[in-house]
């Protein structure tokens, strides 16, 4: 599938890996809907990126939310093509305090509700819409032209879900959900010409990583076999463009990490 003239749904798109996202999609011809919480950073990334963006206030636990970000991209652009899924939250807390508490439950659903709830309620919404397209768009028998890339669906997992850490419960959990869903979903909607792919991202060099402290990100940078520095959200941006162009690509989940192998 060619990204140009071609509609996305980039959720999580405001900034991060998910900024990245959007900007290399308009900037190889293709249309987006960006869907964020943050409402002022999401306008003005829109408005940078002209005609070929659209900016969505959207809660992906929200089915009613995530519907009207849907509808945007079809009423503005014609329909969808894909959607790269990159909203998600890090939730950091022992089973266990130190003084034997036990973890905040609502804490842990939190992470797993944003994280895999989202990103199945993003998908089954997204696979809903490209699906109508191909069915209205199919011939008298029913039949779409064969082996034609209909759309594709991209989940943002991490190297957590293989590699988890003492205090990532939640967001380990959450992420090894989102590997969970890739094959059952590529096998359902092959018969609509949809792939689904998952990208598990190492550390990279994220707003989210200045703010911890300098040594904490050296010693990261150190743990990467090679090249040993953080991730340029740049090169997951191309990794995604990659899976959209390349229509053999589906039912997988590719580490994006250096090699780095969390212990």
């Amino acid at each position: 599938m060619d990204i140009g003239n071609n509609s996305f749904l980039v959720t999580g798109g405001a900034s991060g890996l998910g900024e990245s996202v959007v900007r290399a999609i308009v900037n190889q011809g293709g249309n987006v809907v960006v869907a964020d919480l943050n409402k002022s950073t999401g306008q003005d990334l829109a408005e940078e990126l002209g005609d070929k963006a659209r900016f969505i206030r959207c809660d992906v636990t929200s089915g009613e939310e995530v519907q009207a970000a849907v509808d945007l991209a079809e009423q503005t652009f014609g329909g969808l093509q894909g959607s790269i899924n990159c909203a998600g939250i890090v939730i950091v807390q022992k089973l266990l305090d130190r003084d034997n508490n036990p973890a905040d439950l609502n804490e842990f659903s939190r992470g797993v509700n944003i994280n895999l709830v989202g990103s199945f309620n993003v998908a089954r919404l997204v696979a809903a819409s490209i699906a109508r397209r191909v069915t209205a768009t199919a011939d008298d028998k029913g039949n779409t032209e064969k082996n034609t890339d209909q759309g594709v669906i991209i989940n943002i997992a991490s190297i957590a879900a293989f590699d988890g850490q003492v205090g990532q419960g939640s967001y380990a959990s959450s992420k090894a959900g989102v590997v969970g869903l890739t094959l059952p979903l590529a096998r359902e909607l092959a018969r609509h010409s949809i792939r689904v792919m998952t990208i598990a991202p190492g550390v990279f060099a994220t707003p989210m990583m200045q703010s911890i402290p300098e040594k904490a990100r050296e010693e990261l940078e150190t743990a990467v076999p090679y090249p040993k520095r953080l991730g340029a959200p740049s090169e997951f941006a191309d990794l995604v463009t990659h899976i959209i162009n390349n229509a053999y690509l589906n039912g997988e989940v590719i580490r994006l990490d250096g090699a780095i192998r969390m212990i």
